[in-house]
């Protein structure tokens, strides 16, 4: 196990990709401690071997859709209509689209990625910081994996066997909360320096909505859908794709066959790596199943306190600082098995825990050094990335109010599943 252990962090201390030092050292486990050579495929397969898997590259697909479909576009512009005129404009106008976008794909990713380069393009202009515009962008699309959709939230569930349905709608309230706490920022922010914002049109607020109807009432489909029980989370997936390809290219004519064939390209490259990480992250968690050391691990934690409270508090100070070096599904697969049976013997409810779960690791990915949201941000709006630093420290604070409120205050995520899913 020790030998098992060091590959692993040795490995992702030279920068190997995270599957690969998964899937490496979980191999040569199996191979030190005389494992059956067929265990490896065998369980790498059964890892993704999932229906509920396959919301993961469609959901991935809707989103590649809808930034080259210029869908995204739209979705800002109605923002800023709306709040544009608080103080702070573009900035409250950032979070809003966030929101709303992270209704239809369910990845920060693609929200920084995509959504964000529009956000930060127009903050720019209107006078505001570059490095705070990638701040608030990069902090507004932690907000795409907790509302719903949500891949994270979708390997949670098919990983603990959870009702993902639930846990797409335990995360709408602290979504919203989390938009509401980083506007609060935002508005701090704009009396102390003043920032523009965009005059108050309500004509041109009504012109944008109805040119924006058809991408904003997305989520609406899709949340109506899961608390209706008209369709699962694999079938939502499928008709947010659907949908999406038929704005895009009928309604608003803004993709062609290549720029299609190019989303075809990149959600299957971004597909594959997610699920490679799910598929060597299984075998990585049954080695250590195996050799008694998830069982070791919670044992530990348990003998520091009783106290849900306690463990509640450690387990997310651990996520935290996990999620600030390694992928979400990966610590998702490989923390599960771990600390499921310390969540199950405290009685804390698995749909409360798997929001706090996921919150805790998406504030990672904006948590320097190593937070995948700012590289994305640092890159498509060339930003440097210590300057980027700086700037999103302070955006940390709302966010971990919100995951503290969450944490204690259970009722902020099993409120809404228990009163609409069945």
């Amino acid at each position: 196990m020790t030998i098992f252990f060091i590959t692993f962090i040795i490995l992702l201390l030279i920068g190997v990709p995270i599957s690969i030092s998964i899937g490496a050292s979980a191999v040569l486990g199996c191979l030190v401690l005389d494992y059956p050579l067929m265990v490896i495929g065998q369980k790498m397969v059964t890892g993704v071997d999932s229906y509920l898997l396959i919301a993961i590259p469609l959901f991935i697909l809707a989103g590649n859709l809808m930034n080259a479909g210029k869908i995204t576009d739209k979705i800002f512009s109605f923002a800023k209509e709306l709040v544009g005129w608080i103080p702070g404009g573009l900035g409250h106008a950032n979070i809003v689209a966030s929101i709303i976008f992270a209704g239809m794909s369910g990845s920060a990713a693609a929200d920084a990625g995509g959504l964000g380069t529009i956000e930060m393009e127009a903050m720019t202009k209107n006078g505001y910081r570059d490095n705070f515009s990638g701040a608030v962008t990069a902090a507004s699309s932690v907000i795409g994996p907790i509302f719903p959709p949500s891949i994270p939230l979708i390997i949670y569930g098919a990983t603990a066997s959870v009702s993902v349905a639930k846990l797409f709608m335990g995360g709408v309230l602290p979504g919203l909360l989390m938009g509401v706490a980083l506007m609060v920022l935002v508005f701090i922010f704009a009396v102390k320096y003043r920032f523009e914002r965009h005059p108050f049109d309500i004509i041109a607020l009504i012109k944008q909505f109805f040119g924006s109807i058809l991408s904003l009432i997305t989520p609406l489909i899709i949340l109506a859908g899961f608390t209706s029980g008209s369709f699962t989370p694999t079938e939502a997936s499928s008709i947010a794709v659907a949908y999406s390809l038929v704005i895009a290219v009928v309604v608003y004519h803004t993709i062609d066959w290549k720029a299609f064939k190019n989303c075809l390209l990149e959600s299957a490259i971004t597909s594959a790596n997610t699920l490679f990480i799910i598929g060597t992250s299984t075998l990585f968690t049954y080695v250590l199943v195996k050799e008694g050391a998830s069982k070791a691990i919670a044992d530990f934690i348990l003998g520091i306190s009783s106290n849900p409270e306690v463990i509640l508090l450690i387990i997310n100070v651990v996520l935290l600082i996990l999620g600030m070096f390694m992928e979400p599904g990966a610590i998702l697969t490989l923390m599960l098995p771990v600390l499921l049976p310390i969540v199950k013997d405290l009685n804390i409810d698995l749909v409360h825990f798997g929001v706090v779960m996921v919150l805790n690791l998406m504030i990672g990915q904006v948590t320097p050094p190593f937070g995948v949201c700012l590289f994305v941000i640092s890159d498509v709006a060339k930003i440097k990335l210590d300057k980027l630093y700086r700037s999103i420290i302070p955006f940390l604070a709302p966010l971990i109010i919100v995951l503290l409120m969450c944490t204690y205050i259970p009722d902020i995520v099993i409120w809404l599943p228990n009163l609409l899913v069945k």
